[in-house]
């Protein structure tokens, strides 16, 4: 018996959110669903008392007009290889995925998704950004996946095209889309530009399994990126984060291995690698729920707000970690969060 409705069932819009191209086709696309107006995003999604995990069960859709600020400086926690003029932005919030380790179940008290259908304000603001930064000498990097997963919805929504037009268009832009989806093929039309980095996250088989069971297999997501690397796309590899569990480091020397065998690594742009971590007000939100995963119950310490491993046992394995890379490809092509 079907406990929940399918996703999308419902459909929120703000008023002001109404007539926008992205609205359109999200009506047309779910023309059965049940439209509720709503006068703000927020009435909604950051109701008090919502069950985070019932709502991933069942995810509601809500159209929004975005106001300011659309550009935020990257967190300390993402790797970028010290380029200075990295940002990220919300596009969508909430993912399609539900990763055990992710930290938007900790940041949203909601399950549902909001899509922020003002996609020019967003385009506009990293314009404006740009007139005011050395980009000549330090490209300006946006990650448009932060908070989601935008390539994984774009057979629902096609935003991820939309951002790569746009960056076509900008000299000095890049836009990463970190994704676990396995739908290259849905923008295997579009020609490659070196304004894109195509970045996905991957996980051996058995992490897959037990940490990230509602996205796709290891396997799938491995061959959208050799595709897109067949393709001439820059391709970034992020085995982030890695779950260290007794005898992690032989899975993880299958798992490169295997990785490496099927896509060359001198092909691929640059990898990323990092242990668990997580902003620590969003570590507490989710334990307080008794969350089924063991991650949440292990012993980990706190610095400057960052719950993650034990400086030593991280060191450790961070260290190994990279050494098992090296035999791929140069250090300068690794970057590692936690050394």
């Amino acid at each position: 018996m079907k406990i929940f409705q399918p996703n999308f069932s419902h459909i929120y819009i703000e008023n002001q959110a109404k007539g926008y191209p992205l609205t359109k086709i999200a009506l047309q696309k779910f023309s059965k669903s049940k439209i509720i107006e709503v006068e703000h995003y927020k009435d909604i999604f950051n109701k008090v008392g919502q069950d985070f995990q019932i709502q991933k069960s069942s995810m509601k859709l809500i159209l929004a007009k975005k106001t300011e600020p659309f550009l935020y400086p990257a967190s300390e926690m993402v790797q970028e290889f010290g380029s200075p003029n990295v940002f990220y932005n919300t596009p969508i919030l909430n993912c399609l995925y539900n990763c055990d380790y992710c930290f938007l179940q900790g940041m949203y008290s909601s399950g549902n998704m909001v899509i922020f259908v003002n996609e020019d304000d967003f385009m506009d603001s990293i314009k404006k950004k740009m007139e005011l930064l050395d980009v000549l000498v330090n490209p300006m990097i946006v990650s448009i996946s932060y908070n989601t997963d935008i390539l994984a919805m774009e057979n629902i929504i096609p935003m991820a095209s939309r951002w790569i037009e746009f960056a076509k268009t900008q000299k000095d832009l890049i836009i990463e889309i970190r994704t676990k989806s396995a739908l290259f093929s849905l923008i295997n039309n579009i020609n490659p530009s070196k304004n894109i980095i195509l970045s996905w996250t991957l996980s051996p088989e058995v992490v897959a399994k037990e940490y990230e069971s509602t996205s796709p297999p290891f396997r799938s997501r491995l061959l959208s990126a050799k595709a897109a690397l067949k393709k001439g796309w820059p391709v970034r590899l992020c085995f982030d984060p890695v779950i260290l569990f007794d005898g992690w480091y032989d899975v993880y020397n299958d798992f490169f291995n295997e990785v490496f065998n099927e896509i060359d690594p001198i092909k691929v742009r640059d990898v990323t690698a990092g242990v668990f971590r997580m902003n620590k007000d969003f570590y507490k939100r989710i334990k307080r729920r008794e969350p089924s995963s063991k991650l949440f119950y292990d012993n980990y310490e706190v610095n400057n707000g960052v719950v993650t491993i034990d400086k030593k046992k991280r060191t450790d394995s961070l260290s190994k970690l990279k050494e098992l890379l090296t035999n791929f490809m140069p250090e300068s092509k690794i970057s590692i969060w936690g050394e």
